[in-house]
């Protein structure tokens, strides 16, 4: 495939780090339409526009690859730096922005058919749920942690396992509708209905944690 798939490099865009994005674009596309074992270091350097030669280089194997095309994928919706306390941010807008976001990623077609494609593969590799876990959902979890750790210490909520407490936030977003989602059953909240759902879980949230 010709290089039309590369990024143009620009200015302040070294040419190796549009490399390395064109291969996460193309690992991205290509695991999910084929999923893991349909989706060779070949291909994806084609799709790509790149050598596999420069894939190796910058990811040294299949399985590192598909672990950094899923943490891209949750720093396109949810970047780390949403996860910062500021003093002057209200806590209820914090959350809500992170709760917006992390529907928003949880609905997306990508999420759900590499959810899908995780679930196919869990009674194969161990290793490579493992993989997917801590690059995607073990990443936001840890993330959303430090953030209620520093909301504690800051006195804006009462956190006593900030680990537990962020495992409840995202379960609130997700809700059931995500399941019927992953299922097939139901199509994604949008609009005002994703924006009430995400509106209630996150004062469901605050009712439990706010600080007195």
């Amino acid at each position: 495939m010709p290089n039309k798939m590369l990024p143009p490099s620009g200015p302040g865009r070294p040419k190796d780090l549009a490399k390395r994005q064109a291969i996460l674009e193309a690992a991205k596309t290509l695991f999910l339409s084929n999923g893991y074992d349909g989706s060779s270091m070949d291909a994806i350097a084609a799709e790509a526009g790149v050598s596999k030669l420069t894939v190796y280089s910058h990811f040294t194997d299949k399985e590192k690859l598909f672990a950094a095309a899923v943490k891209s994928k949750c720093e396109e919706q949810l970047p780390e730096l949403l996860f910062e306390l500021s003093e002057d941010a209200p806590i209820d807008s914090l959350l809500l922005n992170i709760g917006r976001g992390f529907n928003t990623l949880i609905n997306s077609r990508e999420s759900v058919e590499l959810h899908r494609v995780m679930v196919s593969l869990a009674a194969q590799d161990s290793k490579l749920s493992k993989m997917f876990y801590d690059a995607g959902p073990q990443r936001l979890l840890d993330e959303m942690a430090h953030l209620l750790r520093q909301a504690d210490q800051a006195g804006k909520l009462r956190v006593g396992d900030p680990l537990n407490a962020a495992d409840q936030f995202f379960c609130l977003i997700k809700g059931g509708a995500n399941f019927r989602l992953l299922i097939g059953c139901c199509e994604p909240l949008q609009g005002e209905e994703a924006e009430l759902h995400v509106q209630e879980a996150v004062a469901m949230f605050l009712r439990a944690y706010r600080a007195e």
